[in-house]
């Protein structure tokens, strides 16, 4: 019985560990969020990493899932040509549990 509800919390913790449904729109106005792409690690604000499915996103940690549809997504976002365009700053990392956020104030952008 102890193991059981070992691995039913466990199941229960990696189920609720998730990202984010992100469309990327084509336009500025359509989007909720503005975000830039920056050249290295510690000029970003969040650390993202694209998850391969729909169901590994979730909250606001840095995992995005890139939907095909707009009315899939959870935030709409536009990739500014500019910094000081960007409400957040994002770097795409290569591995899962390098995903985060650097800047907690900007994290309201994404809820």
């Amino acid at each position: 019985m102890k193991y059981f509800l070992i691995i039913v919390f466990s199941l229960f913790c990696i189920k609720n560990i998730h990202g984010q449904k992100v469309y990327s729109v084509e336009y500025e106005p359509q989007a909720d969020v503005k975000i830039y792409v920056v050249q290295y690690e510690n000029q970003a604000d969040l650390k993202v990493f694209k998850v391969q499915y729909e169901n590994q996103a979730g909250q606001n940690n840095g995992k995005w899932y890139f939907t095909k549809y707009l009315n899939q997504a959870e935030k709409k976002i536009y990739f500014v040509p500019y910094e000081n365009q960007a409400d957040v700053k994002v770097y795409f990392v290569k591995y899962e549990n390098q995903a985060g956020w650097r800047n907690n104030s900007k994290k309201h952008f994404l809820f």
